[in-house]
């Protein structure tokens, strides 16, 4: 199947800008999912065998229901095209439907029953089902997909996305590589959560990274951090020097490092991106000014 429409090839994919499914799409969604318990393709987990004992024969959506309910508690069962779920919720139930998803083959036709037995190609499954439910996201502007393992992902905006591509850390100190990694990958998920307690990582990377360079208090280590990265007495330094104190001050005065009731939620995404691209772009540049990480264009170690 065609995953392009004219509109696309002629004037360019609609942004994947919004973060919330509505009820056009549910509906895509939940006709997407009945048809495959129509079909049998859930039989590949729940499976439905025949009353002759001749083997499976489609999807027991009796199991699948059972399973569906206990695994993702928020949904309500059947599923109802007038009852729109909550995003997240709705995240859940297709990556339920994934693992549960394989292409049915049909084997030999019962007569009595009027069925066939079945059996199921997982790869042929996913890749089908994911596909059909990222052409529904896409063509929506939904800023959501499922990856090829049929995990759900938020498609992030391009300047996000172009500072976490460079994920290659190599500090020399594991405890910091971690707090890296872990703030990259986490802020990929969907959850605003999630991405809330990646950004609180990256801070905590920062403060970590203070502590690395010589010097009598962190103070003096700071400072010698911010040197690899400009000459003393430029205007660039002086520069650097501002930001750093500007994201110390965010880090202590908005709900990143601490929860105290006097400092404030972040409870949007587009301002989670923003903090989240402007600290990973300063300690981008003082990982790579002072030799404590690859360049993504070099082959090399730590300089």
């Amino acid at each position: 199947m065609s995953t392009s429409y004219f509109t696309d090839r002629e004037y360019g994919a609609r942004p994947a800008i919004s973060e919330t499914i509505d009820e056009r799409v549910w509906g895509a969604l939940h006709a997407l999912v009945d048809m495959r318990i129509g079909n049998g393709a859930f039989g590949y987990r729940f499976t439905e065998q025949c009353p002759d004992g001749q083997g499976p024969c489609g999807c027991d959506q009796q199991a699948f229901g059972q399973f569906l309910q206990a695994e993702v508690p928020w949904i309500e069962w059947p599923l109802r095209c007038d009852e729109l779920p909550e995003t997240p919720v709705v995240l859940d139930l297709l990556e339920f439907c994934a693992k549960a998803v394989g292409e049915p083959i049909l084997g030999s036709f019962h007569p009595y029953f009027g069925h066939h037995h079945l059996t199921w190609d997982r790869a042929a499954g996913l890749a089908s089902f994911v596909a059909d439910v990222n052409l529904l996201f896409q063509r929506n502007g939904i800023a959501f997909k499922l990856n090829d393992d049929g995990r759900a992902q938020r498609i992030l905006p391009q300047p996000v996305a172009q500072a976490l591509g460079w994920q290659m850390f190599d500090t020399g100190e594991t405890e910091l590589d971690r707090l890296l990694e872990y703030a990259r990958s986490r802020f990929l998920s969907p959850k605003l959560d999630d991405r809330r307690d990646a950004t609180e990582k990256l801070w905590d990377a920062f403060e970590r990274m203070k502590t690395l360079e010589r010097g009598s208090d962190k103070r003096a280590q700071a400072d010698a951090l911010l040197d690899h990265a400009a000459a003393s007495g430029t205007r660039m330094r002086a520069a650097l020097a501002d930001e750093a104190k500007a994201l110390t001050s965010i880090g202590n005065s908005l709900r990143i490092r601490h929860s105290e009731v006097t400092q404030e939620m972040i409870d949007r995404s587009e301002q989670l991106d923003w903090l989240f691209v402007r600290m990973f772009g300063f300690l981008r540049l003082l990982l790579l000014s002072s030799g404590r990480s690859t360049n993504p264009t070099s082959t090399g170690g730590r300089r």
